[in-house]
Parts: structure tokens; C-alpha cells; sequence
């Protein structure tokens, strides 16, 4: 997984299989120097099949470009760390990690768009955890962990993607498995997640996703059933609805939406 920071001078990469971070410099003409830093992550978790070893699966820049957080699916946490953007170091924090449940497996990661809260996907045990913030020292406080799948849901499902809405009422993960978007109403005056639906992405396997800068429109892509449908986002309620309209595209994995202005 690959980030460019805020002031797009650097690229920050987690290397799943490796275990490791980097980060590298972007040069004026668009190419990359040789990275400036590289951190190997050390540690296992409960997963016997999955765990045995650090899988830093993303890697994230706050806000403010101040910290970098990497979950870490074979660890079971959240690294995070202080941006030394002069010389281009990842350097301690002093919140050092989040840790989440046993075998969770945290996978992708989001701010709400206030800033004051954050929230991480969890690959392994399909569930969505939403965070406190603290913007000074990037220390992550859990607030609840809430399941991605109907409760009637007894099949294998494996959590993949999540984003906010703009306006940060909504917060959306994709069950792949179960093959849908699951919609969470966000409070933000308690951080508390309510669920609302899953719903069917109409394919297989929906690895990515993404929601236009407008809100009022999510694009799901499904990585086995080789296709990217839309759909339409209720704004009072959250609720997706299919749009009718897809497009059949092969093995999409990675959704970006960019607003050209």
C-alpha cells in the first residue's frame, strides 16, 4: 500500500509481505529517490494461519502530516509514528501503538473529517472499530468495535475496505464473503457506531470501494466477479440503493476518485 503525505513530497509504502515501511522522497521531475527510511515490524498474533508474523497492511498520514499509523494484520495493532518530514524518518511516538482485539486482523484505516476520531476495518474477524483522536499526541482511544455482518450471517466473510462519508454521518466497510457494503450511522458526540444495512455489492468479492467527493455516491469494486457498480447513498438515512449502472472491468482491486476542480 502506497500514500503520498499532505505536502506531496513524500511516499510512504507498507510492504505486506516484507513486514516493513518506507519512505521515500519525490523528486521535482515526478520520480522517486531511494527511501530515506525503512522500519522492520516484529511480532505474531492468534491466528495460527494468518498471525504468525507483522503483515503491515496500509499506511495512513494524519491530517495535520504530523503522525503515520500502519495497521498491522499480523500483529493485531496499529502502529503509529512521528513524521520527521526534513529528513524523512519515521521516529517513536509517544503513543507508540493501538492495540486491538485478538486476531482482528486491522486492515485499512480512515479519519472522520472533523479529525477528532479515526476508525480501522478489521480483516480477520469482520468487525469496525471507532477511535478517539488526540490530534496533540495521535494517541487512538477505542470507543466500540461493532460487526460488519447481519447478525443472521453464519458464512466465512473477510472485511476489506472503509471510508467516511464527507459530511461524517456515515461510515462504510466492505465484507467480502458476504459480498456487500455494510452502513454505519456515526454520533459524533459520542463516537458510536449504529449499524444500518449490508448491502449486496451485486458481485464478488468487493476488495475496494469508494465514495465521490459529493457524498451522494458509492462505487464498489468486485475483485472475482470482475466488475465496479455504483450506488446511490440515502443522505438522511445512509441506505445505498443500486443506481442500475456497473462496468465490467478486470479484477479491480484499488478505487481512487479525484475531484478535478
Amino acid at each position: 500500500h502506497l500514500i503520498v503525505d499532505q505536502s506531496g513530497k513524500w511516499v510512504l509504502a507498507a510492504n505486506y509481505t516484507g513486514g516493513t515501511i518506507s519512505i521515500l522522497p519525490i523528486k521535482e521531475n515526478g520520480s522517486l529517490g531511494p527511501a530515506t527510511d525503512k522500519i522492520e515490524h516484529v511480532g505474531s498474533s492468534v491466528n495460527p494461519n494468518r498471525q504468525q508474523e507483522p503483515h503491515p497492511h496500509s499506511i495512513w498520514v494524519s491530517p495535520d502530516n504530523r503522525f503515520a499509523f500502519v495497521p498491522d494484520l499480523g500483529t493485531d495493532k496499529i502502529n503509529i509514528y512521528k513524521l520527521d518530514l526534513e529528513n524523512g524518518k519515521f521516529l517513536p511516538s509517544e503513543a507508540e501503538f493501538y492495540k486491538t482485539e485478538p486476531g482482528a486482523g486491522p486492515r485499512h484505516f480512515t479519519f472522520h473529517p472533523s479529525g477528532n476520531y479515526a476508525f480501522v476495518i478489521n480483516e480477520l474477524n469482520s468487525t469496525m472499530t471507532s477511535m478517539k483522536y488526540d490530534k496533540q499526541t495521535g494517541v487512538l482511544t477505542k470507543i466500540q468495535t461493532a460487526s460488519t455482518l447481519p447478525a443472521e450471517f453464519t458464512g466465512e466473510s473477510f472485511c476489506a475496505d472503509i471510508h467516511t462519508s464527507p459530511d461524517g454521518k456515515f461510515v462504510f466497510g466492505s465484507n467480502r464473503g458476504h459480498n456487500s457494503i455494510a452502513s454505519f450511522a456515526f454520533d459524533e458526540r459520542t463516537g458510536e457506531l449504529t449499524f444500518i444495512e449490508a448491502e449486496s455489492t451485486q458481485g464478488n468479492w468487493p476488495r475496494n470501494f469508494g465514495v465521490d467527493p459529493t457524498g451522494k455516491i458509492l462505487l464498489a469494486a468486485n475483485q472475482k466477479s470482475k466488475d465496479v457498480f455504483t450506488f446511490w447513498i440515502d443522505q438522511k438515512t445512509g441506505e445505498l440503493s443500486p443506481t442500475g449502472h456497473g462496468a465490467k472491468i478486470p479484477s479491480p482491486v484499488c478505487l481512487k476518485l479525484i475531484e478535478i476542480k
